[in-house]
């Protein structure tokens, strides 16, 4: 345990590090780039007074090691922001006050982020299920007319865009089959059957594409696990080939599954603009692209952070489950 506990310290200190790189990165590019930073966030309408004292606000003037850390304060104990014509609060964490509405971009962000959620983790689910069987199928079936099926299959689900795969879901099981409505988001807290109804076909779509990368990634593990020498020790024993695939083999070529999974999970929350954008889902994607076409960079911004935020942590969690899985990473 005393093993797990130092290798778990280890990959929090690194988390935190990477966290801390994200942010200068981030910091530079929205606030050393060139360009008018007071004016953009006092807006066209104020006067050269009005984006004076914003500019002292936000300590503008100030060193650039000095306007970092007021940056660094900003998320740790929060900041004072002037609109203009008034200071506004802004609690910590803190990621700056919209553009477009003055809206705290983290309060922005928590009334986006269930949306984002919902449809990752369903997804997640979907592509594991369906990826894992597939890969494991194909591997046990190698050589088979199946086999070479289930290849295909996954194969020209790699080479498909979402977008595509969404609208072919749509005009089929919604216009002419009419199995479901067209997706409209309803909260879980609402109404959890029609939370689930009205996210089948966006799980589907973001599921399918992410399920054959699995696939094929479960199919080489597999192969590579079931060509090893303590397989072929089971094999001798007489251990039926469905306990070897289900209980040993399947454990064995687990360890990349997670690796993958954990990226994915960390991505597709950044990722699943086109899906969210397609299905009119309002989450972090589809705010995304509304930010970028106002131009409203503390939105940007924070949304950057955040998806950093999650890849970051979805990565540090797959760290820790690899280490469960396989004792010996606690030593590296």
């Amino acid at each position: 345990m005393n093993g797990l506990t130092g290798f778990v310290l280890r990959r929090a200190v690194g988390a935190a590090v990477t966290l801390l790189a994200i942010s200068v990165i981030v910091y530079v590019v929205f606030y050393v780039t060139p360009g008018n930073v007071a004016q953009i966030t006092c807006g066209p309408r104020c006067s050269p007074e009005q984006v004076d004292q914003v500019a002292r606000q936000l300590n503008l003037d100030d060193p650039l090691f000095a306007r970092y850390w007021h940056f660094l304060q900003g998320l740790v104990a929060g900041q004072d922001y002037s609109t203009g014509t008034s200071v506004q609060h802004c609690s910590a964490p803190c990621l700056g006050l919209s553009y477009q509405s003055d809206q705290q971009v983290t309060q922005l962000i928590w009334a986006k982020l269930p949306v984002s959620l919902s449809l990752v983790s369903g997804a997640m689910v979907l592509w594991l299920l369906l990826g894992v069987g597939t890969g494991v199928l194909s591997a046990w079936r190698r050589g088979r007319f199946s086999e070479r099926v289930l290849t295909g299959i996954t194969l020209a689900g790699t080479a498909t865009p979402v977008f595509v795969i969404g609208l072919v879901l749509m005009i089929v099981v919604c216009g002419e089959l009419q199995l479901l409505n067209f997706p409209q988001y309803v909260a879980l807290g609402d109404d959890p059957e029609q939370w689930a109804w009205n996210l089948v076909l966006p799980w589907l779509s973001l599921a399918l594409i992410e399920a054959a990368a699995f696939a094929r990634l479960t199919r080489a593990s597999m192969l590579e696990t079931l060509a090893e020498d303590h397989i072929r020790t089971f094999r001798a024993y007489g251990v039926g080939e469905r306990s070897i695939v289900g209980r040993h083999a399947l454990r064995g070529a687990f360890a990349p599954v997670i690796a993958l999974n954990a990226n994915n999970v960390g991505s597709a929350i950044g990722g699943a603009v086109l899906t969210e954008t397609l299905f009119g889902l309002p989450g972090i994607g589809q705010e995304l692209v509304h930010a970028v076409k106002v131009v409203d960079l503390p939105v940007v911004v924070g949304m950057v952070l955040v998806i950093g935020f999650f890849v970051v942590l979805a990565n540090a969690v797959a760290d820790v489950l690899y280490a469960v899985a396989d004792r010996r990473v606690v030593l590296t």
